[in-house]
């Protein structure tokens, strides 16, 4: 079975952004549970948590087709250890919010070295940080995403995934989110090598480990490490790569879900997307 919908508002509070994955057809969702662009936020009320929760139960999502996104603010390999502690109690926040929703993913980026430090060290810090996490947490799984390898953001090779994979340590609770706009823009080519690419995320990550994707096209360049998405079919990966994912049996059961340029068109391209598991 293919979850497949998009990263939708949470305006007004959580407990809205199951019914607008509703009005557009989803079978999944993405949402802040806060203001992804500040530090602090007032905690869920208990009203809140419950609407949302009945919302789910009302239109069918339960928690394997929910994956919400972390403050884009944190960055758990932070050279800085105060900043770095200030990702972590933001990041411990995050997981504590998705436990009290019934949540049990949560996606962030992995985090970056900003030129002051080594990749290595970067990578060392982020794992350490996903381990205090998920010792001071229970029951939600961290999902890290690959990225387009912007700036000095890491997460964006196969293999920097399945180290940070590696150094958690309970491997029940991680996982990755394979961006298909950031894995393109990274310079894996999922255009004209598909198999390629997949083949090599199963040999160097696996996929017991993937959690969850994001469908985007991507107005970067193969390779070109910029993370700017498309609508699909619009940008240079193109639909034949959309249509291979949802044919591929070893994607299946995980939350799929669009962060593409035009909210407008959500609802069509959901609709192209299921078409092409009928085919």
């Amino acid at each position: 079975m293919k979850y497949i919908g998009a990263h939708v508002s949470a305006a007004g509070g959580v407990e809205n952004a199951p019914i607008r994955a509703h009005e557009i057809g989803a079978t999944a969702f993405a949402l802040f549970t806060k203001n992804q662009r500040q530090w602090v936020a007032k905690p869920l009320s208990e009203q809140s948590i419950e609407l949302f929760k009945a919302n789910c139960e009302r239109y069918g999502y339960s928690s394997k087709q929910i994956l919400p996104h972390d403050s884009y603010l944190i960055n758990l390999g932070h050279p800085d250890i105060d900043k770095r502690q200030k990702s972590l109690d933001a990041f411990i926040d995050e997981l504590q919010r998705c436990q009290q929703l019934g949540i049990t993913l949560l996606n962030f980026h992995p985090g970056s070295h900003l030129r002051e430090i080594s990749e290595q060290q970067c990578m060392d810090y982020i794992a350490e940080s996903i381990n205090f996490a998920l010792d001071q947490t229970q029951g939600v799984t961290a999902v890290i995403e690959n990225t387009a390898g912007q700036g000095s953001n890491l997460g964006y090779k196969h293999e920097q995934l399945a180290y940070l994979i590696d150094k958690v340590e309970d491997k029940t609770r991680v996982g990755v989110c394979f961006d298909t706009c950031h894995a393109y823009a990274a310079g894996y080519d999922l255009k004209n090598d598909y198999e390629g690419v997949m083949q090599d995320f199963e040999n160097v990550v696996g996929f017991e480990y993937l959690k969850g994707m994001h469908i985007n096209d991507s107005k970067a360049k193969l390779g070109q490490k910029l993370d700017r998405h498309h609508s699909l079919g619009a940008g240079e990966i193109g639909w034949e790569a959309f249509k291979n994912i949802m044919q591929d049996p070893r994607i299946d059961e995980i939350p799929m879900t669009l962060e593409t340029i035009d909210p407008d068109i959500w609802s069509e391209e959901i609709r192209t997307l299921k078409s092409f598991t009928e085919a």
